[in-house]
């Protein structure tokens, strides 16, 4: 089964997701945080241990003490060692340009998406996913 980690602090939005996944029988399993930081420190320590390591990350860029963007910035060191590469996407409900395209600087995210999250674009992360590893 693949693997999601979900980085946001809002439990509503935590809900959403897995009630997404788990009403459309989606095949993911999923894991929620508002930690960023644990998030890291789990990736380097499983940084070789590709069944561990998550196959997509969602994250917010707006929360307390450990945001998105300082997420980002200690992703962009990590990511070239981790032993399999893990897509990145913006889960996001900022409309301000500006943080899109700050994004942009980063070439490991995949794309920005604005929440709330739906069934649809779940869908299209599953199958973009499936169709990289075919």
């Amino acid at each position: 089964m693949k693997k999601l980690i979900f980085i946001d602090d809002s439990p509503l939005d935590h809900f959403i997701l897995k009630r997404i996944l788990n009403r459309h029988h989606l095949p993911y399993e999923v894991n929620c945080t508002a930690n960023g930081v644990e998030v890291i420190d789990f990736l380097e320590q499983h940084r070789s241990d590709t069944d561990s390591l998550p196959d997509i990350i969602l994250l917010d860029l707006y929360m307390p003490q450990f945001d998105g963007w300082a997420f980002l910035e200690k992703i962009e060191q990590l990511c070239t060692f981790l032993s399999k590469p893990v897509k990145v996407y913006i889960l996001s409900a900022s409309i301000n340009p500006e943080d899109i395209q700050n994004i942009m600087q980063y070439a490991f995210v995949s794309s920005f998406i604005f929440k709330p999250i739906t069934k649809n674009i779940l869908e299209k992360l599953i199958s973009d996913e499936a169709s990289n590893v075919a």
